[in-house]
């Protein structure tokens, strides 16, 4: 029998994801990374996920582990969150605990554990392809659920070892209906949208509470022209309208910063658009020749886009789009797909 760790957060995705690898007939073993302090700990999937992961073992009779990653939580993700902020950068703070715990630590942890396999419950597929002879990451079938954007940070060498059980499901109400029948006492505990590991979701507060203090500065447009006064760039992000307290003739969006000059640069939203973008810290997960034609991904949020990705002397990769694409935001990931198959990805510079 195939043993699998399991990543558990306390929450459905991951619970429901127990229950089929069992059904699948691996030996299974859970286990939650105490990541920060637990009375920050408001969201992801709980207020206490190791108590709800451990609840949800014990029903199933599977053994639960609790790990303690706070130190390297600290280093890659927080640490991580608050030097992008102080340089006028918008992190995905998911994206580096994907690739330093969840698929980092945790799997050395699978091979302390003697396990074949390490799991979670995101919705995306890791399957064999003919077309590359491998296998991939792919899509989740539930599109408006795919979380594929946020995994291409994975080390291309052990997506073998990598299962998501819940990459062929349609929508969440499937999962929540396998957790019912299960009688399972987290099946219908909320998705949380926050950032795991920010009270209540003020993000401004966190980062300030962290030293980060920005002095007030001028709000400007491109050809220098002041329009407004800002309170510290870290309040600022590349698309944003709201907030701005500016009266103009035109509604205007930030497009830019100034960090030197403490200045927030702002413009019509046409300026928004970019036909090029340049993206560096690269993770290919299947190496293709270049230049080469994809669909590149800019947020989360956001559908891909056709374009020609080429690399540069310096080592970063150019992608040029067939139509300019909105707000692309330095900090945020371009990940790269070919029909469903993510290529690679990095970091908007």
């Amino acid at each position: 029998m195939k043993r699998v760790l399991l990543g558990m957060s306390g929450g459905v995705d991951s619970s429901v994801s127990a229950i089929l690898l069992k059904e699948q007939g691996y030996e299974v073993i859970g286990v939650t990374a105490k990541l920060y302090e637990e009375e920050n700990q408001n969201c992801c999937d709980s207020n206490n996920p190791s108590l709800d992961a451990k609840k949800v073992c014990d029903y199933l009779q599977i053994p639960h582990y609790t790990v303690n990653y706070k130190e390297e939580f600290e280093k890659n993700v927080i640490q991580d969150f608050v030097i992008n902020y102080k340089n006028c950068r918008t992190p995905n703070p998911c994206i580096e605990c994907n690739k330093y715990l969840k698929f980092g630590k945790l799997y050395q942890k699978a091979l302390e554990l003697q396990c074949d396999y390490i799991a979670t419950g995101h919705y995306a597929n890791i399957e064999y392809d003919e077309k590359y002879h491998k296998n991939m990451l792919k899509k989740a079938r539930a599109i408006e659920k795919d979380q594929s954007y946020v995994l291409y940070s994975i080390p291309q060498q052990i997506l073998d070892k990598i299962i998501l059980p819940l990459g062929n499901f349609n929508n969440k109400e499937e999962i929540r209906a396998i957790a019912r029948s299960y009688n399972l006492p987290v099946a219908n505990k909320p998705d949380s949208e926050d950032i795991c590991f920010i009270p209540h979701g003020n993000y401004k507060e966190f980062l300030e509470n962290r030293g980060v203090t920005q002095k007030s500065g001028d709000i400007i447009l491109n050809n220098g022209k002041l329009v407004g006064k800002h309170n510290g760039l870290y309040n600022y992000t590349v698309g944003q309208r709201r907030g701005l307290g500016i009266a103009y003739e035109v509604p205007l969006f930030v497009i830019g910063f100034n960090k030197e000059k403490n200045q927030v640069i702002v413009g019509r939203e046409e300026e928004l658009y970019k036909k090029e973008i340049i993206v560096d810290s690269v993770n290919w997960l299947y190496d293709i020749e270049l230049p080469n034609k994809v669909k590149t991904k800019i947020r989360y949020s956001k559908k891909e886009a056709e374009s020609i990705i080429e690399k540069l002397a310096d080592g970063n990769i150019k992608v040029t789009f067939e139509e300019p694409q909105r707000a692309p935001t330095p900090g945020q990931s371009a990940v790269f797909y070919i029909d469903d198959a993510v290529i690679g990805g990095g970091k908007i510079i």
